[in-house]
């Protein structure tokens, strides 16, 4: 009786065993959860760069801008990129030479915009009928395409022996028109009043 009992049991006993060989295999084999899903990037570093620089050219190859920091960090999420010390230059025939730096800074994924935080400074070389100009403020934003420096913070700015503050300010390094906003102090000095153009809208 003990003897019939034992071997009935064998091919449970042995189902049991395959089952749960089956179910292991299955579960080995399986992909992981949410396998196939798409997630979000997250804004966490892809890679990084130092002594970084990069040019754009004109049609005849000649450099228009170069930008160049010394670390960039980017980020997959935004494409936006961290700057350590980055300085931008403007290359234009027959014109001075204009650079805008910043202590820390930021670019967009086409480099089109470039942001430029603590003690950001704008200079200008002199030459073609104007003075050299320094602008310093907080913060400037380069708008590459349109060759354009603007800032929403006060600003200081001092061309030739004219110095001026304003509430803000906004470059056209094409038509060399600088506009000041808000409340716009300072004097402009009579040497410097000739080439280039100084103005407040209103």
């Amino acid at each position: 009786m003990n003897q019939f009992r034992f071997t009935s049991l064998i091919p449970l006993v042995a189902m049991a065993v395959l089952a749960g060989i089956t179910w292991w295999l299955l579960q080995a084999t399986a992909p992981p959860p949410h396998e196939g899903e798409i997630k979000p990037k997250e804004h966490t570093p892809d890679y990084f760069a130092d002594n970084f620089s990069v040019s754009e050219l004109d049609q005849s190859g000649a450099t228009q801008y170069r930008l160049t920091a010394t670390h960039l960090v980017h980020y997959e999420d935004d494409e936006l990129s961290d700057l350590v010390k980055p300085a931008i230059r403007a290359f234009q025939p027959g014109k001075p030479i204009v650079t805008a730096t910043g202590d820390t800074g930021t670019v967009n994924g086409d480099a089109s915009i470039v942001d430029l935080y603590q003690n950001a400074r704008i200079l200008r070389a002199a030459g073609d009928g104007d003075p050299a100009m320094q602008a310093d403020s907080y913060h400037f934003r380069v708008l590459v395409n349109d060759d354009v420096i603007e800032t929403e913070k006060p600003v200081k700015l001092q061309r030739g022996l004219s110095v001026m503050t304003a509430s803000g300010m906004n470059y056209n390094n094409v038509t060399r028109v600088m506009q000041l906003f808000g409340n716009v102090r300072g004097a402009i000095a009579a040497s410097d009043a000739s080439g280039g153009s100084l103005k407040q809208p209103g």
